[in-house]
Formats: C-alpha cells, structure tokens, sequence
C-alpha cells in the first residue's frame, strides 16, 4: 500500500474519493431503511463528519480511546409537547470510525444502516436499554 503524505496533492484526491465513496454507501444505506422509519428520516437531518467534536465526546461521555459512530443530537419525539415546535434533530455519522472499524465496502454499508437505524430509534424515543433488548443496541 501506498502512504500519501498528508497535504500532498496524492493524498488529497486520494481523501476526496475516500469521502465520495463513504457518501455513496451513507446514500444507499439511506435508500434501504424501511418504513415507517423512512417516514422518519425526513425530519432528521444527516450529516457525515470525520470525528465527533469535543464538545459532542464530552456530551456522550467518551473516555480517551473510545469512538462513536453515530450520535443522535436534539428532541426526541416522544418528548414533544403541543405548545412546542420542534427544532432541527440531527443524526451524525463519523466518517473515520466507521471506515476504520469496517474496511469492507459491504460491512461499512450495513453499519452505516445499523447505526442510523439505532440514532433513528432516538429521535423516535427509544433509549439504549430498549434498544439492546430489540437486539440494536
């Protein structure tokens, strides 16, 4: 394997193609998620980035060492209230975790699935000690 030498112009193509083609599986990931919880995805806006914030580690509690790849930020829909509006829910996924941890074309894709699948499933209310009985924790 080649080593691109960071802020080489090999290496920022080589970057480009690596986040073009994250993109793709994000995409087809997406298309595959079932309804209702598609209905869903439309009030959620998605977002790739590379590595959580330190303020997003702090918030989700992460020690040294520890990753995330996916994090659901906002008001979950059981929590609404009448007289209130909601405001932007956000689901992100970080980029370099994934492809890290799945270097597979195929095993990236599904996990990107399964974890927008699990943010999903906070925005519509259910925590993680549910979420590890359904078998999606």
């Amino acid at each position: 394997m080649v080593k691109h030498r960071r802020g080489s112009a090999s290496w920022r193509a080589r970057e480009t193609a690596d986040r073009a083609a994250f993109h793709d599986s994000v995409e087809r990931a997406l298309a595959s998620v079932p309804p209702p919880f598609s209905r869903a995805l439309g009030e959620v806006a998605i977002v790739v980035e590379d590595r959580p914030s330190a303020e997003q580690r702090r918030s989700s509690g992460l020690r040294p060492g520890q990753d995330l790849y996916g994090l659901f930020e906002g008001v979950p829909r059981t929590e609404w209230a009448a007289d209130w509006a909601p405001f932007p829910n956000k689901i992100s996924l970080f980029r370099i975790a994934l492809e890290e941890d799945f270097p597979d074309e195929d095993d990236l894709e599904a996990q990107i699935r399964v974890t927008v699948l699990h943010e999903l499933a906070h925005y519509l209310g259910i925590d993680d000690d549910r979420l590890h009985e359904l078998g999606m924790g």
